[in-house]
């Protein structure tokens, strides 16, 4: 048992980060929880309780929690705060659920991390963005509704990189693909040359990064967000991502579409510092295309 004395009025949670800096808001937050944290000997679970002068404040753990279920292979956290969760989303894993696929989501799989690492039945998660099946890389989500609106109202202002093999040669070293597209087919959607009241604008940068084996292997940004906006402009152009038979392509040595969500910067929606994250190419990816 450790034990710390308060000087000044404070509420009870800025107290114990302050006097515990090696611990981690999220344990803190679980001694809370199981009774852990004592006020002049009385349990207190209540963050915000205000300490007076004098109060003495004491850490007495409980027996240690349940472990926590192991996550799926090739799903991984990259980075927890109160208001994040940023993971490593693998391939052949949905985002959220659909109407024939309710439990196998990154969804699904990280709320019961959340809700057994601070074992609160009731916490959820909210969905910023999303990450077709066949997409593997940098997912987004949100602990609390007023940080996914923030994120959401502010994406634009957000990078979002991407890494794709694609079948042929590009008609230039670096690019931007401009067009418009329908997405009002659940399960496709087109290019077309104009606007309309169901075809919005899309607009994708693109940076060749290497060539071989009649392949090309191309940096992605994304100026727009629509749903499989990548895909589709890049098979327009007449260079299909790599096992992307729905939108032409005509191989599919990985079994999977050769698309990674690699890179993101992200502003923090409590006080908007810049967070960047990167993730390699795959293995199966990078094998694509001879190494530059």
């Amino acid at each position: 048992m450790t034990s710390k004395t308060a000087t000044e009025s404070a509420p009870l949670l800025p107290f114990l980060l302050a006097n515990w800096p090696e611990v981690k808001r999220t344990k803190v937050k679980q001694w809370l929880r199981f009774d852990a944290i004592k006020v002049n000997g009385r349990a207190i679970t209540q963050h915000d309780h205000i300490l007076q002068p004098g109060d003495v404040v004491s850490i007495q753990p409980q027996k240690a929690p349940p472990p926590i279920t192991p996550l799926p292979a090739g799903l991984s956290v990259i980075h927890e705060d109160d208001e994040l969760l940023v993971i490593r989303k693998p391939v052949n894993l949905l985002t959220i659920a659909t109407d024939t696929e309710r439990d196998k989501t990154a969804f699904r799989i990280m709320t019961d991390y959340l809700r057994e690492s601070t074992h609160g039945s009731k916490d959820r998660l909210w969905i910023v963005h999303r990450l077709d099946r066949e997409t593997s890389g940098l997912l987004v989500l949100a602990k609390s509704e007023d940080a996914k609106t923030y994120l959401q109202e502010n994406w634009h202002r957000m990078e979002k990189r991407y890494q794709a093999m694609v079948e042929g040669t590009m008609p230039a070293a670096a690019g931007k693909l401009v067009g418009y597209i329908d997405e009002t087919q659940p399960h496709r959607v087109f290019v077309t040359d104009r606007a309309s009241p169901t075809a919005r604008e899309a607009t994708t940068h693109y940076r060749v990064l290497g060539t071989g084996y009649g392949r090309s292997h191309l940096e992605i940004t994304l100026e727009t967000g629509r749903r499989h906006q990548i895909r589709v402009q890049l098979a327009a152009a007449g260079c299909p991502i790599v096992g992307d038979e729905k939108y032409g392509a005509k191989s599919n040595p990985i079994k999977r579409v050769a698309l990674h969500a690699s890179d993101l910067k992200i502003l923090h929606p409590r006080d908007e510092r810049e967070l960047t994250f990167h993730l390699p190419l795959p293995q199966d990816m990078a094998r694509l295309v001879p190494a530059g």
